[in-house]
C-alpha cells in the first residue's frame, strides 16, 4: 500500500536569489527570462544578471563555456540582482564547478546528476564526481536525472535524443522545488508563441515543463519550498524591461516628443545589437533603422538624418565609439543633434564583448581630435535608460549637440519591474526649427545666419535643407561666428572654441543639482557614482545605515556637464570616495576639477558590485577616518593597510 507524498513546508521569505547554470547551448538564458517574467507577473519586485560567453558556441562542457542567468526577487524594493544565490541549478559538472564558489554554505543546489559521467568531469578537472566524494555537504544538495526525465516525458515524440535533451531546461524551470512554490502556468503562452513555427518543438517543450513540475509535486526531493509575497507598488501598468529595450523605447518616445522622425544608423555589436533590433519593429511609430556597413557609416548615416531635419541616433560600444569620434567631432563643428548610445563592456579591443565595465568615461569625454566638447549622459539601472534615453534626446535636439549616452553590458542585460508612463507626462521637447531668415544685410535684405546663436542656450539655428531662403553651409572646416564662412582667423578659432564649450556648460542650467542622499543626516563620509554601480552603492549605504553607521550617497546622471552644484557637494563632505568599474576615470575629473581628496576604489572583473562588497569597503573608510580622528586627538601619526592599492 502506497501513501501519498508528504506535503512540502512553505518557509514565507522576502527575498530569494537564484541562478540557472549550466552550457551556453542548455538555455539558460531563456529559462532565466521565463522565470522572470513569470515572477514580475505575480508582482514581485525582481533585478536579473545574465552572463555568458562571447563565442556563438563555446566548447560544450567546458567552464568558458558556461552561461548563467541570475535572479533576486523580493517582497520589496530591491536594487540589485544579489550578491550571492541562495539557490543553484547547475546542469552540468562545469557549471557546478565555476558558481559553486558564489554560493554560502547551507544554500540548495539542484543539479542534473545524468550530465557527471566521466567524460564531462574530467574536462573541468573532477577526478571524482562531487556528487559521491562529499564535497558538497555543506550544501542542501538534489541530484536529480534531469535528462532522463526529459528523454522520458518525451518518448513518443518525434525527435532525435539530442534535440530531446536540449528540452531539459523546460524541466528545471517546471520543477516544483524550493525555487517555484507555483505552477508555471505563465511559461505557457510564450513557449507557444516562440516555437510556433515548428508545432512538434512547441509541444515537446511543454511536455517537458509538465514533467518537470509533476516530478517536483509527487516526489519528497524537497521538503521546503519559498514563497516571496508580492511586493508593495506605486498603482499603474507594468512590465518587465531590459536596459536595450528601455534604451530603444526612450529614443523612439524622445523623437515623438519632439515631433521628429527617428533616423538609426547602427552596426551591430554586442551588447548594444538589441537596440537596432527594437527600434527596427517601429516603422509605424516614424522610426527608420539603416545597418550600416560599419561603424563609420552607422554614425555618417545618423548624422546626415539629422542635417537634414531628422533625429540622428547612433548605437555602439566602446570599440565602435573609438571608430565615430571623427563623425561626432563634425558633428560638434557642425551643432547638430546626434544622440550617441554607448553600451559598455570591457575592454580594450575586443576585450570581454559579454561582460560588463564602465572604462568609456574618458573616452566619451575627451576621444576626439581638438577642444570637441558633448554631452555625456549616463543611466543607473535598466528601466532608468528610458528617462535617460529621453533626456539625451532633449540636450541633442535642444542645444543642437552630440549627446553620449552611456549605458553598460549589465544594464543592457538586465531586467528589472518598469512603470509603464503616460506619454502625456514625458517632457515636450523643442526642435526650434528654423523658418525663416534671422538677421538683414547692410541694405535690409532679410538673410540666414545659419551661426546666430540663441542667447539663452547658445544653440545655433536647425535649418532643413531645402527652406526657402535658408540656404547655408556647414562642415567640419571651422565656421565665423553667426555668417558660418569658412575661417582661418585665430581669434575667430578661439572664439568659436570657446562658444562651443559655454554651450555645452549651459545645459548644467536645466538639469538640477546634484542631491546627496544621507539618511543619518550626519555623514562625513559622501560616496559618489555613477551609471550602473547605483543599486549597489545605494544599497550598501541603506544597509551600513540600518547598522547604526553613516554614510551618504551622490549619484551623477550628467557627467558633462556637470550639476553646477557638484564642488558644493563635496566639499561639505570630510571624506569623499568614488567606486568605479574602471581604475579612477571619474575620481581624476573630480579631482582635477574640483581639487578634492576624491578617492577611487576600483573593480574590473567584468562583473558588477555587489552590495556586500561595498560595505566591506565604506565600512572600512569609516574605521580609517575613525583612526585618523583618535590619532589627531592624541597627536600620533596614522597609517591603514591598503594590499590592494585600491583606495588610493
Amino acid at each position: 500500500m502506497s501513501s501519498r507524498p508528504t506535503a512540502p513546508q512553505v518557509e514565507q521569505r522576502d527575498r530569494v536569489v537564484i541562478r540557472f547554470a549550466g552550457d551556453s547551448g542548455d538555455g539558460m538564458q531563456l529559462t532565466g527570462d521565463r522565470f522572470t517574467n513569470e515572477t514580475a507577473r505575480l508582482g514581485n519586485d525582481l533585478s536579473t544578471l545574465p552572463n555568458y560567453p562571447a563565442e556563438i558556441r563555446a566548447p560544450q562542457g567546458t567552464l568558458p563555456g558556461v552561461s548563467s542567468y541570475q535572479l533576486h526577487f523580493a517582497s520589496h524594493e530591491i536594487l540589485t540582482p544579489g550578491d550571492a544565490p541562495d539557490v543553484l541549478v547547475a546542469m552540468n559538472p562545469a557549471a557546478l564547478k565555476a558558481n559553486l564558489p558564489d554560493v554560502p554554505p547551507g544554500g540548495t543546489l539542484i543539479i542534473d546528476a545524468d550530465e557527471f559521467s566521466k567524460r564531462n568531469l574530467s574536462k573541468v578537472g573532477y577526478a571524482v564526481s562531487p556528487l559521491e566524494d562529499g564535497s558538497l555537504e555543506d550544501w542542501q544538495t538534489h541530484a536529480l536525472p534531469l535528462t532522463s526525465i526529459t528523454v522520458g516525458a518525451l518518448k513518443d515524440y518525434d525527435l532525435t535524443r539530442k534535440e530531446k535533451e536540449r528540452a531539459k531546461n523546460m524541466v528545471a524551470l517546471g520543477l516544483r522545488s524550493p525555487l517555484n512554490p507555483r505552477p508555471p502556468a505563465g511559461t505557457r503562452p510564450h513557449t507557444h508563441a516562440k516555437d510556433a513555427r515548428t508545432p512538434v518543438i512547441c509541444e515537446a517543450n511543454l511536455a517537458a515543463l509538465r514533467a518537470g513540475y509533476h516530478y517536483g509535486e509527487t516526489t519528497e526531493t524537497f521538503s521546503v519550498r519559498y514563497e516571496v509575497a508580492p511586493a508593495p507598488q506605486v498603482p499603474g501598468t507594468y512590465r518587465n524591461i531590459t536596459g536595450n529595450l528601455a534604451t530603444a523605447y526612450g529614443l523612439a518616445l524622445g523623437a515623438h516628443r519632439a515631433s521628429i522622425p527617428l533616423v538609426l544608423g547602427s552596426y551591430p555589436i554586442t551588447p548594444a545589437s538589441d537596440i537596432l533590433h527594437v527600434l527596427s519593429g517601429l516603422k509605424r511609430f516614424g522610426v527608420t533603422t539603416v545597418q550600416a556597413e560599419d561603424e563609420i557609416a552607422g554614425a555618417g548615416v545618423a548624422l546626415g538624418a539629422s542635417y537634414g531635419g531628422r533625429l540622428g541616433v547612433t548605437s555602439t560600444s566602446g570599440p565602435g565609439l573609438s571608430l565615430k569620434s571623427e563623425t561626432i567631432g563634425l558633428a560638434v563643428s557642425a551643432e547638430l543633434p546626434l544622440v550617441v548610445v554607448d553600451v559598455q563592456r570591457g575592454g580594450p579591443s575586443t576585450g570581454l564583448p559579454t561582460k560588463t565595465e564602465q572604462a568609456d568615461l574618458l573616452q566619451a569625454l575627451y576621444g576626439r581630435n581638438g577642444e570637441s566638447p558633448v554631452a555625456v549622459v549616463a543611466a543607473q539601472s535598466p528601466s532608468d535608460c528610458f528617462d535617460a534615453a529621453i533626456e539625451a534626446v532633449r540636450i541633442a535636439v535642444e542645444y543642437r549637440t552630440p549627446v553620449i549616452l552611456l549605458s553598460d553590458g549589465y544594464l543592457a542585460n538586465g531586467s528589472e519591474p518598469w512603470h509603464i508612463p503616460q506619454i502625456e507626462d514625458l517632457p515636450a521637447i523643442q526642435p526650434g526649427f528654423a523658418t525663416e531668415p534671422n538677421d538683414t544685410d547692410a541694405k535690409g535684405n532679410p538673410r540666414f545666419q545659419p551661426y546666430l546663436r540663441d542667447p539663452q542656450t547658445l544653440a545655433r539655428p536647425w535649418a532643413i535643407p531645402g527652406t526657402p531662403g535658408l540656404e547655408h553651409r556647414i562642415g567640419g572646416i571651422e565656421k565665423a561666428d553667426v555668417t558660418g564662412a569658412i575661417s582661418y582667423d585665430p581669434a575667430n578659432h578661439e572664439r568659436m572654441t570657446r562658444l562651443r564649450a559655454e554651450k555645452i556648460e549651459r545645459i548644467a542650467g536645466t538639469i538640477g543639482d546634484l542631491e546627496a542622499y544621507d539618511p543619518s543626516g550626519r555623514a562625513e563620509l559622501l560616496i559618489v557614482g555613477w551609471g550602473s554601480t547605483y543599486g549597489p552603492i545605494r544599497t550598501a549605504v541603506n544597509r551600513l545605515h540600518d547598522e547604526g553607521l553613516a554614510v551618504a550617497h551622490a549619484h551623477l546622471r550628467h557627467l558633462a556637464p556637470l550639476p553646477a552644484n557638484t564642488g558644493e557637494v563635496l566639499r561639505a563632505y570630510r571624506r569623499v570616495l568614488v567606486p568605479e568599474m574602471n581604475l579612477g576615470q571619474l575620481a581624476l575629473i573630480l579631482r582635477g576639477r574640483y581639487l578634492v581628496d576624491a578617492r577611487s576604489y576600483n573593480v574590473v572583473k567584468g562583473l558588477p558590485f555587489t552590495s556586500g562588497h561595498l560595505m566591506e569597503v565604506f565600512a572600512g573608510m569609516l574605521g580609517e577616518m575613525a583612526a585618523e580622528r583618535d590619532a589627531a586627538r592624541n597627536g600620533d601619526p596614522v597609517s591603514y593597510d591598503d594590499p590592494e592599492g585600491k583606495n588610493r
